[in-house]
Order: structure tokens, then sequence, then C-alpha cells
């Protein structure tokens, strides 16, 4: 299945790009979305540990099962004044 990826704040400064397109077997998992992207983006391995992930704009766990029609976020820690 393809599943779309949006990038936000410093995630898309370390893949240079806004939105990518992954193909996952079926069943995969938000951690194997995120194991994928770490592949493809290495810049990315140094945020692992902060990124949060929406799907269909929620929060979740990197056990959460993926379908090919959702809209996943890679959003960074954020900051503001």
């Amino acid at each position: 299945m393809k599943i779309d990826v949006h990038f936000f704040g410093i995630a898309h400064d370390r893949t240079d790009c806004r939105k990518a397109s992954v193909d996952l077997p079926d069943g995969a998992t938000v951690n194997d979305l995120l194991n994928a992207l770490l592949i493809r983006y290495r810049r990315l391995d140094e945020l692992r540990s902060v990124l949060r992930v929406a799907v269909n704009l929620e929060y979740v766990s990197g056990d959460v099962p993926l379908s090919k029609e959702d809209e996943v976020a890679i959003i960074p820690p954020v900051s503001g004044g």
C-alpha cells in the first residue's frame, strides 16, 4: 500500500520535502513507516525519539496499523513565544 506522509518543521528541513509517498506492506504499522522513513531520510534519525506521528489528524502510537487511505503527518517538537 502507498502511504502519503507530510513533514512539518525541522522534519521538513531534514528531508527537503513537504510530502513523500512510502510503499509498505498491508498491515504495516506507524513504526514500520518510521523505519522506512529513517532509511530514506537518514537525517531524521537524530529526531526519532522526539517525533510525533499523527494519522488522520490524531496523534497515535507506533503500534497503530495503517491503511492506504490514511493521512500521516510527521511532527517534530514545537516551541513558541
